[in-house]
């Protein structure tokens, strides 16, 4: 049996099974914010502030957190 990966999003710990995405994280951390990840409305950085895709594969000790998803495309528009 594999070990689950333990990741963190907005500072609170979660395990997953391997294989799990940046949303099924999020999911697993707070409902009502993967619903709002869905809808386009919020967007997850990574420790360094980069974005990071919902369907990103994740791999153990992931630090993301979630901003807002106005925040996000401000950030790409500066250059």
């Amino acid at each position: 049996m594999t070990e689950p990966l333990r990741v963190f999003v907005n500072g609170v710990g979660v395990s997953v099974p391997p294989g799990s995405t940046v949303l099924d994280a999020v999911e697993a951390a707070d409902a009502a914010a993967a619903a709002e990840l869905r809808a386009g409305t919020r967007a997850v950085a990574d420790s360094r502030g980069l974005p990071v895709a919902a369907d990103a594969p994740l791999s153990g000790g992931f630090v993301m957190r979630l901003i807002s998803a106005r925040a996000r495309g401000a950030e790409s528009d500066q250059g």
